[in-house]
């Protein structure tokens, strides 16, 4: 298990590089830059541009740098910790990401904890009842679920919460409360906003956790080695928690590595919709105005969190399935 970690760190490594050049070349393919975008904007606005002035900031950013002096200037800052400047905000985009970046980990962590706690239970008894009003009801909901988008969704409860209870939907705190520091009200207060997002976030993943156990564990189920823990005299529900539910978990586990970066770059429209400060809505402008700092490092971050999330479904699989070895051992 130690080779096969440190290995896997290795690639670890190997891959974090990789996805950095891709990003960094990735919000380098539009044609222009920041600069043509701000241009384009005071043109829009009726302003005059002075042609030096532009030269001068496109030499002040290195905006006339060939494309690879111009990343690796950039991965050497964020080997040090320094992501850059945003040419939008004229701040540093750690200061920019950091605070909505907390925002996105503490929305979609409950929301994949909502998820899992709620997907769970319904799927095994789904599998167990097969054919029972209770799994058609989750067949219904799970269809449900994944036929309404999120945003949508947001739209309805939020149109719904306004005409029954006169009160607005949106945020993650109240204004007076808003970069306090974390105490019992402020907690109190984000648990008060954060329920509508994170049912909004949770409702499609969950239904599609539902669909995916069921049909795991009812593959499981008609399988020998279940009719020979039966036939051993273990209680019915330990039979099936102990050894069918366990194995029928490895493909969820396994989508733990893209489940947090799907979610933060799913909830982009959501966070617009329902004014959230999480990192969506600043991914979808910097990507907009062509902030190639600012986008570089959230895309880089996302990838950082799909590659340490295959890390861990790898050990969590290796952990529940003994079957699964690395290189077959």
């Amino acid at each position: 298990m130690l080779g096969f970690i440190v290995r896997r760190l290795i690639a670890m490594a190997l891959t974090i590089w990789a996805v950095s050049f891709v990003s960094f070349t990735i919000i380098q393919l539009p044609p222009g830059d920041y600069l043509t975008s701000y241009m384009a904007e005071l043109s829009a606005a009726g302003d005059r541009i002075d042609p030096a002035t532009i030269e001068a900031l496109r030499r002040q950013y290195g905006l006339d740098d060939p494309f690879i002096i111009q990343y690796f200037k950039w991965i050497g800052g964020v080997l040090h910790g320094d992501f850059g400047n945003s040419f939008e905000w004229s701040a540093p985009v750690t200061d920019l990401i950091w605070g909505r970046l907390g925002n996105s980990v503490l929305v979609e962590g409950l929301a994949i904890l909502v998820m899992w706690l709620v997907a769970l239970p319904i799927g095994i008894y789904a599998a167990v009842r097969k054919y029972s009003l209770g799994d058609y009801l989750a067949t219904i909901g799970g269809f449900i679920g994944l036929a309404i988008p999120n945003f949508l969704f947001a739209l309805v409860l939020m149109y719904f919460w306004y005409i029954y209870f006169g009160q607005t939907l949106g945020g993650l705190y109240s204004p007076d409360l808003q970069g306090t520091p974390w105490d019992l009200e402020r907690i109190l207060d984000f648990l008060a906003h954060a329920w509508a997002p994170v049912l909004v976030l949770s409702t499609a993943g969950t239904a599609q956790l539902i669909r995916v156990m069921r049909a795991n564990l009812l593959d499981e189920l008609t399988k020998p080695y279940v009719t020979t823990a039966r036939s051993k005299g273990l209680p019915e529900w330990r039979a099936i928690l102990k050894y069918p539910v366990r194995v029928a978990l490895n493909p969820l586990v396994s989508t733990i590595g893209w489940l947090l970066p799907t979610l933060v770059s799913s909830s982009v429209v959501v966070s617009v919709v329902m004014n959230l400060p999480t990192s969506g809505p600043l991914l979808l402008r910097s990507l907009t105005t062509q902030d190639m700092y600012l986008a570089g490092a959230i895309i880089m971050l996302l990838g950082v969190l799909t590659v340490i999330g295959t890390l861990i479904s790898d050990l969590i699989l290796a952990w529940i399935d003994p079957r699964i070895r690395y290189g077959g051992r």
